[in-house]
């Protein structure tokens, strides 16, 4: 079993993890030759199931293992991330699955070069609170390098442990919407939580933190809450409502005239002032909060509501290369009315 890549865009890395890590402190990370893949599928919240393309973080990657060259791992996102973020200065970075004690470890390599009038260092290790950090100074031409390895225990999962591990089934969406962009709409529901917060000592009921989210065909979003003590609302307008294609459709060209969202696109009005033609669903305030982190890393997101039933997110990451698109997919349950 062998896993190496040099990592050639850590700052997305870093986000990355980051964002999943506000969602659940262990990844599921599946390693194969075509991509990479972080799980999240905490006991209660949002599930998250990323795809990544290998260029979206790695530059050179190898990965070889008796099960199909597929290697999956039990991750620790806070120690990840804390590994990451010390190398967001790096000159080079490089990732690898080893051992040491027999006991699996991820061990991120870092370089990075400083300006030094010294002639001298001395090469050795340090132990502090994150853990054993090993590193080697050298020199040359008055610039220092400098090499720490973070190591960062992680479980090696056999392949019929995750067998039975599939994304959620979710039936065909009634609304289909471009998003803002994320971090406004991390900050309108923030602002409306912490108001039905304030709320909640005066003596409002425990769904004070619960946000309704609605879309229309029209190119409307609505997020609103409501409690004993307020109701408040925004609305977005002229967002876009993206075509279906039809091969992407069961049944083809009939099966498009027969979608939820055909029908619902013949509902409501793009001024957002109709009741009609709505898909809502109801979340929990703090962990929307949580999804929307994911914001930092940009992006187009297409928003699906099954009315009443979940609402799932794909965030489609920027890429510099053409080809297949590194894809997060959330998948939020719906709150009963």
């Amino acid at each position: 079993m062998r896993f190496k890549a040099s990592i050639q865009n850590i700052h997305t890395f870093t986000k990355l993890t980051t964002s999943l890590n506000s969602l659940g402190p262990l990844a599921w990370v599946k390693l194969s030759d075509q991509q990479v893949c972080f799980t999240i599928i905490p006991e209660q919240g949002t599930q998250v199931w990323a795809v990544l393309q290998i260029d979206t973080i790695f530059d050179t990657y190898t990965v070889q293992s008796a099960a199909g060259n597929v290697i999956n791992l039990e991750v620790p996102l806070t120690s990840l991330t804390r590994a990451l973020k010390s190398a967001l200065n790096a000159t080079s970075a490089q990732i690898r699955l080893t051992k040491k004690d027999n006991v699996p470890l991820l061990a991120l390599t870092i370089v990075t070069t400083t300006s030094s009038n010294h002639a001298a260092f001395p090469t050795g290790t340090r132990n502090d609170e994150d853990g054993m950090e090993n590193f080697d100074n050298t020199f040359g031409s008055g610039n220092r390098e400098t090499i720490v390895t973070q190591e960062i225990p992680v479980r090696v999962l056999a392949p019929d442990t995750v067998a039975g591990l599939h994304e959620p089934q979710t039936r065909e969406p009634d609304v289909h919407i471009m998003l803002p962009p994320l971090m406004q709409l991390k900050s309108v529901s923030d602002r409306f939580t912490k108001l039905a917060l304030v709320g909640a000592k005066n003596g409002s009921t425990a769904t004070r933190t619960r946000l309704e989210m609605a879309a229309n065909m029209h190119g409307c979003l609505k997020m609103s809450i409501k409690t004993d003590a307020m109701s408040i609302s925004s609305v977005w307008t002229d967002l876009t409502n993206p075509d279906l294609d039809p091969s992407h459709v069961s049944g083809g060209d009939i099966g498009l005239a027969e979608h939820p969202s055909t029908r619902m696109k013949q509902l409501g009005s793009a001024d957002g002032r109709s009741e009609e033609g709505w898909a809502t669903v109801r979340i929990d305030g703090r962990d929307w909060g949580k999804v929307m982190s994911v914001g930092r890393l940009g992006g187009r997101v297409i928003a699906c509501f099954c009315h009443e039933h979940a609402l799932i997110l794909y965030v489609f990451l920027p890429s510099d290369t053409a080809g297949e698109e590194s894809v997060l997919t959330y998948y939020v349950s719906s709150y009963s009315a």
